[in-house]
């Protein structure tokens, strides 16, 4: 797979992006064992921009894995400092399920009671209403009715 080229603006971003982070994935004496890929491609699909620490001190050497993993993953290259490389590649959208029967869920609703005399402040109440419940103007929690469908409508 080629790897992906990006601008400097946006490598400038992802660097930027990628500062605060910590080496998700750490490459020991073995070297790029098809494990340590597998790693590497499963953080990338998860997070879209990590940082891969490597434990060699050959410079040419890390070269190379970083133009490996760039080649065979389908990312993009974004820095190489010491012994830290980061690799980005855009994160799959993720898909979800809708479910046609589901129901509302609950929610919280504030409440507010004002007192008879005007100079006091409201009393502030948070009820929780739930998906087959309505809130009355008097801020009473009611039960949602089951609409009774007319005989006569449902004859024709």
């Amino acid at each position: 797979m080629p790897q992906i080229t990006l601008t400097p603006a946006q490598r400038k971003l992802h660097r930027a992006d990628a500062h605060h982070l910590d080496p998700v994935v750490l490459v020991g004496g073995d070297g790029l064992s098809p494990a340590v890929k597998k790693e590497v491609d499963a953080a990338l699909t998860a997070h879209g921009l990590i940082k891969v620490r490597v434990f060699s001190d050959d410079r040419a050497a890390r070269e190379a894995m970083l133009q490996t993993l760039t080649d065979e993953l389908n990312a993009a290259p974004i820095q190489h400092i010491g012994k830290l490389l980061v690799l980005w590649r855009e994160m799959p959208e993720k898909v979800r399920a809708v479910d046609e029967d589901r129901k509302p869920g609950p929610r919280d609703v504030k409440v507010l009671k004002f007192s008879k005399r005007g100079g006091q402040r409201p009393e502030v109440k948070v009820v929780r209403v739930l998906g087959n419940q309505r809130l009355t103007p008097g801020g009473q929690v009611k039960r949602a009715k089951v609409v009774k469908k007319s005989i006569k409508k449902s004859a024709q």
